[in-house]
């Protein structure tokens, strides 16, 4: 067998929700919301699957899709891009990273991963090779350091695997972070990889701002984005990738020989989906802040120290003022005793360099969050 895969634990999602079906418990571990989807979207999908072609697709992705991801990059980020020759369809934002990386990495090449990071990327870079070179982010705020990065690149970095917003902090770069780094991409000849798939679930009046957006990275980046995140449809897997002509004809062959290309009638429902009006996105908005901002209140009444969420579906909190060490002894004991399922954030860290951080998933009804917070509160008395 492969050591690189015989070798890898099960990762933490399985074995939270794992648990969670074992013994009842709520689960606000994983990141996918109780919601079923927009039932436009949904019906788009079936109108297609009966009515529309059902055969292969282009491997790039049917036209329509393409157009429709350039149109709406336009107009939600200002990025110009050509449908023909710079958008490609994945099967999800994961076979996207999978194919940008084994596409752009060879062996030996030194790879920067800031930490902590979606657990895919790391046996990524080492399946292609690569040399993982990592910048440990540091709670609470997260961000990006001239020191921690001049620690981390060097004549032989590659690329860089980037995600903003960042699961699982919850937060977002600042322009002063995303500067910073586009500055080492140039200064090292780097190419940027750049995991957008949150690019959607932003609050607080917050506006994304893409990698391709950055000076210098136009020509030398990868921007990721995802159907699943953006319309709350995680099981779809349809996913979206952007690059330059040069990088994007080396892409489409590493597509080509991990899944080809995509169904057909998702791809048609995304195109709907995507040219929505604006009202959409900004309710999808609110509707997930104003969740956060419900159970974030419940955590603080209840006594958590929480971390704020500028994004994504998710909350943390720090358990050190619990007198708490580790983050994954506590969230299994908060599985097993209380009912609830969490994420130790430890596991998104190569050697578990922070294990005081725990994630929660508040993309849930009304009912669930307050279900769970009512467990939290017989779990924060018994640590108390």
């Amino acid at each position: 067998m492969n050591r690189l895969f015989a070798n890898l634990p099960t990762t933490i999602f399985e074995v939270m929700s794992s648990l969670a079906r074992e013994t009842g418990a709520i689960n606000l571990g994983q990141g996918f919301p109780d919601d079923p989807g927009p039932e436009d979207v949904r019906r788009a999908a079936a109108d297609a699957v009966l009515n529309g072609y059902n055969q292969y697709p282009s491997m790039m992705g049917i036209p329509e899709l393409r157009s429709a991801i350039a149109a709406h990059y336009k107009h939600w980020q200002g990025v110009d891009l050509d449908a023909n020759t710079e958008v490609m369809v994945t099967s999800g934002a994961t076979e996207a990273l999978a194919g940008a990386i084994l596409g752009i990495v060879e062996p030996g090449d030194e790879v920067v991963l800031f930490e902590p990071m979606y657990d895919a990327y790391l046996p990524l870079v080492r399946l292609a090779g690569g040399v993982p070179k990592f910048v440990t982010l540091q709670p609470p705020h997260f961000r990006l350091t001239e020191e921690a990065l001049a620690q981390a690149f060097s004549p032989k970095t590659k690329a860089v695997v980037f995600n903003n917003p960042l699961n699982p902090t919850a937060t977002t770069f600042s322009d002063e972070d995303l500067n910073l780094l586009a500055d080492f991409c140039r200064r090292f000849d780097a190419i940027a990889i750049s995991d957008e798939v949150w690019e959607h679930v932003v609050f607080d009046g917050r506006q994304h701002r893409p990698i391709l957006a950055l000076d210098g990275l136009r020509e030398r980046s990868v921007k990721i984005g995802s159907a699943g995140k953006i319309f709350s449809l995680t099981g779809w897997k349809v996913g979206f990738v952007c690059a330059a002509p040069p990088i994007m004809k080396v892409l489409a062959k590493s597509h080509q020989f991990l899944t080809f290309t995509t169904a057909p009638n998702l791809q048609h429902a995304v195109a709907y989906g995507l040219a929505k009006d604006d009202a959409y996105f900004e309710d999808m908005r609110k509707n997930f802040a104003r969740s956060r901002d419900r159970f974030t209140d419940g955590l603080r009444t209840l006594g958590f120290d929480v971390i704020p969420s500028q994004g994504t579906y998710f909350v943390n909190i720090d358990i050190a003022p619990l007198g708490e060490t580790d983050d994954v002894a506590f969230c299994r004991r908060l599985v097993m005793e209380h009912g609830v399922a969490a994420i130790p954030v430890s596991a998104f860290y190569a050697e578990g360099a922070v294990k005081n951080v725990v994630r929660f998933c508040f993309a849930k009804k009304d009912s669930t969050l307050d279900a769970g917070l009512e467990r939290l509160a017989k779990a924060i008395k018994r640590a108390a």
